[in-house]
């Protein structure tokens, strides 16, 4: 089993800071206990593309887009995006309950043959009610597992290439199908760390994504799903969703750690911590009680840096060292049997970069990549008696200074 890297798509906007362009306040609506963010990038389709370019040069296999009031619609972003690359799949992210699963497997039918078969799902059954509600959805938290469950039976069904019926409590189908099912299928990702989302997963899951908690709770997980899985005769393979400070050296890294937190006042964490505080997903309550909404004692385990969450929602941990000791903690993951790595960095452009040519060719010279990324030098001649390097023997220039 390899490692598959993946990055992010901040279709929010990116910056250099932790701090989100919204507010965390009345669910990022009124903004009066935010002071002004500075360093913020806007989503735009010329920044988005730069990262869309620089992950596929990099050899991640896929970017992550995420969905929600204050993002971009990830459908319409990464097809504008497929445009601008040749092999980047596209993880795209979209809540079932807003959405007809019929018509969802449509568009994923579509979205394969204008990409040419490069579109990854994630299922986001949504673990606030606020949001929900916002998109004209009221069920509860479990019911909205339940829905979930249903539909993704429904689109695998529509996918199967003959009418298809279901009859339950949220769909009622009669001949659904996609005359032209997608081909590959997309893979289906999926996370959840409640009751009511264990067997959905098991059900319905490719991939489980799970947030970056300590190893010790990471396993916890996998074993609670594969076991769920295995019930019903299936293989669920595992995933983590995680941001990451690499640098040359370890004290680089954590001083650029310090130096985002340092960023974040008191009464920005304040904020952030009460409106996370009320969120219903316990993934989230899971994310909370790693840090308690204190500055102290954030480095939760080697490496694993609990700041992010802090003031963002979500994944809210962080690997923080060199090179080698990212790579280190992410050999450490991938033997419980985590197969797909999720992540980001602030800001995403420079941060795609440092663990792309820091930690990736680390990672291969493991044996955890089924191929490294081919040197954009690659194939330049060299001059001079020096390594190949730039046109015209210009020497090859190696460590620090970035």
């Amino acid at each position: 089993m390899t490692v598959h890297l993946h990055w992010f798509l901040p279709t929010g906007g990116d910056g250099r800071t932790l701090v989100d362009r919204h507010a965390y306040t009345d669910g990022g609506i009124k903004r009066s206990r935010i002071a002004p963010v500075t360093g913020v990038r806007a989503p735009d389709i010329a920044y988005l593309t730069q990262i869309a370019k620089a992950a596929e040069q990099l050899g991640f296999e896929a970017v992550l887009t995420p969905t929600g009031t204050w993002c971009e619609d990830a459908w319409l972003t990464t097809v504008a995006l497929a445009q601008h690359t040749e092999r980047l799949k596209f993880l795209v992210a979209f809540r079932p309950g807003v959405i007809s699963p019929v018509l969802a497997a449509q568009m994923a039918a579509t979205y394969q043959r204008i990409t040419r078969g490069r579109l990854l799902l994630n299922v986001v059954t949504g673990g606030d009610s606020t949001e929900q509600r916002r998109f004209g959805d009221h069920l509860d938290h479990d019911r909205r597992y339940a829905r979930t469950s249903e539909f993704l039976s429904v689109i695998r069904g529509a996918w199967g290439g003959r009418p298809y019926d279901f009859e339950g409590e949220h769909y009622q189908v009669e001949g659904g199908l996609t005359a032209l099912p997608p081909d590959p299928l997309p893979q289906i990702f999926f996370g959840g760390s409640s009751a009511a989302a264990g067997p959905v997963a098991a059900d319905h899951a490719d991939v489980y994504l799970t947030w970056g908690e300590p190893p010790a709770l990471v396993k916890e997980k996998i074993d609670w799903i594969r076991g769920l899985a295995e019930e019903r005769g299936r293989t669920v393979r595992f995933g983590v969703r995680l941001h990451t400070i690499s640098r040359d050296s370890s004290r680089e890294a954590w001083a650029t750690a310090d130096r985002l937190l340092d960023d974040l006042d008191a009464e920005t964490v304040a904020a952030a911590q009460q409106a996370l505080g009320r969120s219903e997903s316990v993934g989230q309550q899971r994310m909370l009680a790693l840090h308690g909404g204190s500055r102290d004692a954030l480095e939760i385990a080697p490496n694993l840096w609990a700041g992010v969450g802090l003031v963002r929602g979500g994944a809210g941990t962080a690997l923080v060292g060199s090179h080698g000791e990212v790579a280190d903690r992410i050999e450490e993951y991938h033997a419980l049997g985590i197969e797909h790595f999720v992540l980001s960095g602030y800001p995403h452009l420079e941060e795609a970069y440092w663990f792309g040519e820091g930690v990736t060719p680390e990672l291969a010279a493991r044996g955890l990549l089924a191929t490294a990324p081919a040197s954009p030098l690659l194939g330049v001649p060299a001059a001079n008696g020096r390594p190949a390097s730039a046109p015209g023997g210009a020497p090859l220039l190696v460590g620090g200074g970035r």
